[in-house]
């Protein structure tokens, strides 16, 4: 698969990209990244072999830490070309916290495989994003999920 040129995560400022999934500051995370893929969102990942369920198999946890990353991701691209932006453009993004996170497995996600996150962005209010997303390894859907995803309150992160 082509990696993704422009993601999002790359663009948040400094001090709020330390997220375990998809902070860019964070060596020991997973290091997700969402960008577009025409009006939908993508993340691609490969789980690595510590992400091990059962031998063969990828741990559920991953998955769902990979839903909610791409959920907010994509609340945050969302936002963005709203206000007339793209990731690549010189203007911070806006940021997003998960209001909720619902995960729907419907099949064992082999090891080995590199995983094809999709999502469809819905603005349920100016400061709320509903992103339902698929999960994919080779062309089986393994995963799906629903994040409620808000915009992050002010001074929040902040010490």
């Amino acid at each position: 698969m082509t990696p993704i040129k422009y993601a999002i995560q790359d663009y948040y400022p400094e001090d709020l990209a330390h997220c375990f999934g998809c902070g860019r500051n964070n060596q020991l995370g997973h290091g997700f990244r969402t960008g577009w893929s025409g009006d939908e969102t993508l993340t691609i990942y490969k789980p690595e072999p510590e992400h091990t369920a059962i031998p063969g198999f990828v741990y559920g946890g991953l998955l769902a830490s990979l839903i909610d990353c791409h959920g907010t991701g994509s609340a945050s691209l969302a936002l963005h070309r709203k206000q007339g932006n793209e990731p690549e453009d010189s203007i911070e993004p806006p940021r997003f916290v998960t209001a909720s996170l619902e995960v729907k497995y419907l099949k064992p996600t082999p090891q080995n495989v590199e995983l094809l996150t999709i999502g469809q962005v819905e603005e349920v209010h100016s400061k709320k994003f509903n992103v339902h997303t698929e999960v994919y390894a080779h062309e089986d859907l393994v995963a799906k999920g629903l994040v409620v995803a808000a915009v992050m309150p002010e001074g929040f992160g902040s010490s």
